[in-house]
């Protein structure tokens, strides 16, 4: 059974789903698409056209799908898209996309601490944590199952490959490779051992992977050396993780940590 505290303020072009709660002094504008059993805290503000799916929990004076702190917006008609079993803690602020038509998205369970931002554009994956005042700029892109910790921040048009731990005050001004662990520096500093081993990465797989960023990023060689002298020596034997990070490694427009 939906349940909406009388102070708060729901568009009548709402969506709501089943069993949807709307706390008090909580404002849902037009358009917007509420799932099942999602539940919204007190002072938040669901923006024009977003789109939340099911079993969510919005905490308090959440701000989401909002305009696009972006100087190139001119009111097109944008959006923010969030997917399903998402914690988004308090304070948390997610824009719109800023081109006609754009959008910001936020996949499936997700933990969004307190005072995160999510810029315009962004591209969230999923099974994701992100630590408490972490501040993404625009058109980043985070893959699935990343870690970053408190207080990061993260430049516009970068991207953090998957499995990969951002450190605690960590600026990422370059792309963070896959399965990586980046340091407050930052920097690279090895792969993220504990987070592979807890997703079943097996000890011989975190060897190979170990292996290849020793090599590439750690004796001497810059990047396309790096890679080359690899695949001479494994050309008949590459894992489908090893040719992922190569791939993202060439197609990076900013750079990667080293």
């Amino acid at each position: 059974m939906t349940n909406i505290h009388p102070t708060a303020i729901v568009s009548p072009t709402a969506i709501l789903g089943n069993d949807v709660c709307i706390g008090a002094y909580s404002i849902v504008e037009d358009n917007v698409t509420i799932g099942d059993n999602t539940k919204i805290g007190y002072h938040c503000i669901i923006g024009k056209r977003t789109t939340i799916g099911k079993n969510n929990k919005i905490h308090n004076a959440a701000i989401l799908g909002t305009d696009p702190q972006d100087m190139k917006y001119r009111g097109e008609l944008t959006t923010t898209i969030i997917g399903n079993n998402n914690i988004i803690r308090e304070f948390v602020t997610i824009n719109n996309g800023t081109n006609e038509n754009g959008y910001t998205i936020v996949g499936n369970n997700n933990v969004l601490l307190s005072y995160v931002h999510i810029a315009h554009d962004n591209r969230i994956g999923n099974n994701i944590i992100i630590s408490n005042i972490v501040q993404l700029a625009g058109h980043v892109v985070i893959e699935d199952n990343v870690v970053i910790g408190g207080c990061a921040a993260v430049h516009q048009f970068c991207t953090v490959g998957k499995f990969t731990m951002i450190g605690a005050g960590a600026v990422i001004t370059k792309d963070a490779t896959p399965f990586s662990l980046i340091d407050r520096i930052p920097k690279f500093s090895s792969i993220n051992k504990v987070g592979l081993a807890r997703n079943g990465f097996s000890e011989k797989l975190r060897k190979e992977i170990s292996n290849f960023y020793q090599l590439v990023f750690k004796s001497g060689y810059n990047n396309t050396a790096g890679i080359k002298a690899y695949l001479e020596t494994n050309a008949d034997n590459i894992a489908p993780e090893i040719q992922y990070i190569i791939e993202f490694i060439n197609k990076s427009e900013r750079g990667v940590i080293r």
